[in-house]
């Protein structure tokens, strides 16, 4: 869809449809205050007569308003105004965007990025919407023979602002915008793919392809003869019960000058979990698709940098691997050594995340980075602490951890931050090596952080947990795109603010 922005008056817009907001109870935005003197209080009567309360969400097509050019004017319930937040705004785009599809409106125009959103300015408005609008639109209908498509899609989309100079930030919002939801799409695909097709070789391919759309993208693998070379035995101990080779995928972003160290992002990119030896339940183990829904963040992120061109040295580790039970599959009881020569005694081989995730993070230390931020549907117990809503942060440096609070909180992609004390660690203990990949079910989503801890000495780090928001359940189950927003924002923030101490 083609987005846009102008300023102007809604009654001279020249459309298939112009969008206006209702607040509740029957109380007309200024924008449709407009409208209605122009149309000789056409809509004020219609509120009178009750034909809209303005509750959020409620929705009033009217087509052939009284002296306005416009074939059509859709009037949107946006609750009350002071009530007006973030949420119920991004819900109310979803809601306009879905309405104005069945409408069969090709093009409109919409004043709803001139609502009153609580402490947000028009760039997060506009931003925000064509997130919302774009994110409303996915559908992942690829593997389906039959695809049902809108009969009339909406195909451009103006936002209007107040005042003109607010037009240059505005359109900066909707390029980062763009390149958001592109990440986020991205994202969605590669996670809701199959895990017949989506293997660790599959996540390869796509990041080779990301590399071949963008000149200062590049790409290297390095594969499992490789890293039995640099001892990442850990890593290698996980996939061994898979047929689908561990493939560690690298994605080298150049937006500045190579002396300048990188951001890495490295995602946990487990194409399905079974458990291994200690095997999941059946219940919801298709589920377990979604395991690498770090590694899509990260393919997400890196496509929405590459497409800002942003003046930064950006690394994506995409660890690639498979955990299933078989005859060759590592077992409790074992004890691995990780490339960085520490040991670890195997409790439970359902904690693999944090197995191939130390020895990337060891890896990744050649690059001699800036910072490293993991990401990882690491833990259950995180969606017990923190349900659906946010992602877990843990942090050994502190100014990294207020960065990704404050990148979660403009982009809305939420965030909250759990301690890493160092009294959760002995939890690690182990009578055998130098410590367990299990800490016991208490404060699990820290423990396993504590765990990763271990392998970061060598820079700042901080880790997130996104168990329960890279998907969501149910009759709609699906991946969500998150955190690109937040991982993007991130980033978005570093080249402005130059680098961090």
């Amino acid at each position: 869809m083609e987005f846009s922005v102008k300023s102007g008056s809604p009654e001279k817009q020249r459309s298939a449809c112009v969008v206006v907001g209702v607040y509740e109870p029957r109380r007309l935005s200024g924008v449709a205050e407009q409208l209605d003197k122009v149309s000789g209080g056409y809509l004020s009567n219609l509120l009178r007569r009750g034909d809209l309360e303005g509750k959020s969400g409620q929705m009033l097509l009217l087509h052939n308003v009284p002296n306005i050019f416009s074939e059509r004017v859709l009037l949107v319930g946006c609750g009350k105004e002071r009530e007006l937040d973030e949420r119920q705004y991004k819900q109310i785009i979803e809601k306009t965007i879905h309405t104005l599809n069945e409408t069969g409106s090709m093009e409109a125009v919409c004043f709803l990025s001139e609502l009153h959103v609580k402490g947000r300015d028009t760039y997060w408005k506009v931003r925000q919407a064509v997130e919302a609008a774009q994110g409303g639109l996915y559908t992942f209908n690829q593997l389906k023979t039959r695809k049902e498509e809108p009969r009339r899609p909406l195909r451009k989309l103006v936002f209007n602002v107040p005042t003109r100079r607010e037009l240059p930030l505005s359109e900066k919002a909707i390029a980062h915008g763009l390149a958001v939801a592109k990440g986020m799409s991205i994202c969605r695909d590669v996670a809701n793919m199959p895990p017949n097709i989506c293997t660790p070789r599959y996540l390869a391919e796509r990041c080779e392809e990301l590399a071949t759309n963008y000149d200062n993208l590049s790409f290297n693998a390095v594969t499992e003869q490789e890293m039995a070379e640099l001892g990442m035995h850990a890593y290698l101990a996980v996939g061994r019960g898979s047929e689908n080779e561990s493939v560690l995928s690298l994605l080298h972003y150049q937006g500045a000058a190579k002396e300048q160290a990188p951001i890495v992002l490295v995602g946990k990119g487990l194409t399905f979990d079974a458990g291994g030896i200690s095997i999941k339940p059946a219940a919801n183990m298709d589920e377990m698709k979604y395991d690498m829904g770090g590694a899509a963040a990260v393919l997400g992120a890196m496509q929405a940098i590459a497409e800002l061109q942003l003046p930064i040295n950006v690394i994506g580790a995409i660890a690639g691997c498979e955990n299933m039970p078989d005859g060759r599959a590592y077992r409790p009881g074992d004890v691995l050594t990780t490339m960085s020569g520490q040991t670890v005694e195997v409790l439970n081989t359902d904690a693999e995340g944090r197995l191939v995730l130390c020895d990337t993070l060891t890896y990744v230390e050649r690059f001699e980075p800036e910072a490293v931020v993991d990401i990882a549907t690491l833990t259950g117990a995180c969606i017990v602490a923190l349900g659906h809503h946010a992602s877990g942060l843990m942090s050994s440096h502190n100014p990294l951890a207020h960065e990704l609070l404050s990148a979660s909180e403009q982009s809305g992609d939420r965030a909250w931050r759990l301690p890493l004390w160092d009294e959760y660690q002995d939890a690690l203990d182990s009578p055998f090596a130098d410590m367990a990949n299990l800490g016991g079910r208490d404060a699990g989503t820290i423990t396993a952080a504590c765990f990763l801890s271990r392998f970061t000495k060598k820079y700042h780090w901080a880790h997130l947990d996104i168990a329960g928001t890279a998907w969501r359940s149910g009759a709609k189950k699906g991946a969500t795109g998150r955190p690109v927003p937040l991982l993007t924002q991130f980033i978005i923030n570093r080249t402005a603010s130059g680098e961090q101490d």
